[in-house]
């Protein structure tokens, strides 16, 4: 199972979406048969019979085992992905890149800077290329700054080190990598 699934398909998010499909694959967080889904989300075998073939044909779900008891094969199926998300691109293909916002500093910028990472590491983690690892780096932290002089100051401060950092490290005959770092207010927690 992977961890997360990038779906780009249209129809595959809509099939995800059901609320009924949406409760199977939550019951499919782990290998179970079309009974034992049935049983766990009050539907009859039969419907989720049908739910699990839609679900498959889009690779959302995927057969572990078939079993085989007297002259019946139960088949024993889990969720594709532990985790699915869909596409930025799936709303709109032509959405805007980082290159098309002219703020820098804007909210639109960090997220069509993030929008493009989703949709670009989502296409090489695709299933399709499966057991090809994508080398990615991230870093994820909480800064307090004591005041918005100190956020500016940290934020030349950093800009400078990558520079140097990338200057140092960069080979034009080297294998490109996108580099993103990005700042924002964190969210209060709901407690």
């Amino acid at each position: 199972m992977d961890e997360l699934r990038v779906l780009d398909d249209p129809a595959a998010v809509e099939a995800a979406l059901s609320p009924v499909r949406a409760a199977i694959l939550d019951a499919l967080a782990e290998p179970a048969s079309a009974a034992a889904v049935a049983a766990a989300v009050g539907s009859t075998r039969q419907k989720v019979n049908y739910h699990l073939r839609a679900l498959e044909a889009h690779g959302l779900v995927e057969l572990v085992e078939e079993r085989t008891w007297g002259g019946i094969t139960e088949r024993v199926l889990r969720r594709s992905a532990r985790r699915l998300m869909a596409s930025p691109d799936l709303v709109q293909r032509t959405a805007a890149g980082p290159d098309e916002v002219s703020d820098r500093r804007s909210a639109a910028y960090l997220v069509a800077v993030n929008a493009r990472a989703v949709a670009e590491v989502g296409a090489m983690a695709n299933p399709a290329e499966a057991g090809t690892r994508v080398p990615t780096l991230t870093i994820d932290t909480v800064i307090g700054f004591a005041s918005p002089e100190d956020r500016a100051a940290f934020a030349a401060d950093l800009q400078s080190a990558v520079a140097a950092l990338a200057a140092r490290y960069h080979h034009d005959d080297g294998r490109p990598h996108r580099l993103t770092v990005s700042s924002y207010p964190r969210p209060k927690e709901s407690s």
